[in-house]
């Protein structure tokens, strides 16, 4: 049986936890974003389906190419950033179900039915992009997750050779500059959004 985490733990995971809109100049190194996907690979999903599909942009080259496709306001973030990465999903996933999910042929419930495997692609590569944030924060770094951007530009200028493929979320990542977080917004309690049947 688990044990719980510690306060301090939860507080790192969840309470403290922000959405940085700007970064300290500490690098971030490719060692480090290896560890994330070993922790954020077994996060649960659906039949274990794995669709997310990340792009992590390092260099200059790589964060213009992403900046050009996002909001006005969200161009600098992209652009000053350590790391910023795009989760994507890729609606062919079945095809991998063989391997990560082998003891029935679960690839023959999504054959032929790309409605399904777009739903399922989208809602499974969103908990992926959730365990990214987690276990960023889990390894000492800190995240901002972001919409604002054109999916198709996006699509176009880092899938054009992977037609399966689409965005789904941007997150920047590094080690978060607490001037660049707004004042703590509120979080409603649990009978406000919560129904118990």
């Amino acid at each position: 049986m688990s044990e719980p985490l510690s306060d301090s733990a939860l507080d790192t995971i969840f309470r403290t936890a922000r959405s940085y809109n700007g970064y300290t100049d500490r690098a971030v190194g490719e060692d480090q974003l290896h560890a994330i996907w070993e922790l954020m690979k077994w996060g649960p999903t659906s039949a274990n389906q794995l669709p997310a599909r990340l792009v992590w942009c390092t260099g200059d080259d790589a964060k213009a190419k992403l900046a050009a496709c996002v909001s006005e306001t969200n161009r600098p973030k992209i652009l000053s950033a350590p790391v910023s990465v795009v989760i994507a999903m890729d609606v062919e996933f079945h095809e991998h179900l063989p391997e990560l999910f082998p003891h029935t042929n679960a690839k023959a419930w999504f054959d032929g039915n790309t409605e399904l495997r777009a739903a399922s692609a989208f809602r499974n590569s969103t908990l992926q992009g959730a365990y990214f944030i987690i276990a960023a924060r889990a390894l000492g770094l800190d995240t901002g997750p972001m919409s604002g951007f054109d999916q198709g530009a996006v699509d176009k200028a880092f899938f054009a050779d992977q037609p399966g493929v689409r965005s789904n979320f941007i997150a920047t990542l590094g080690y978060g500059d607490p001037a660049s977080v707004y004042d703590r917004l509120p979080r409603p309690g649990f009978d406000r959004f919560n129904t118990i049947a």
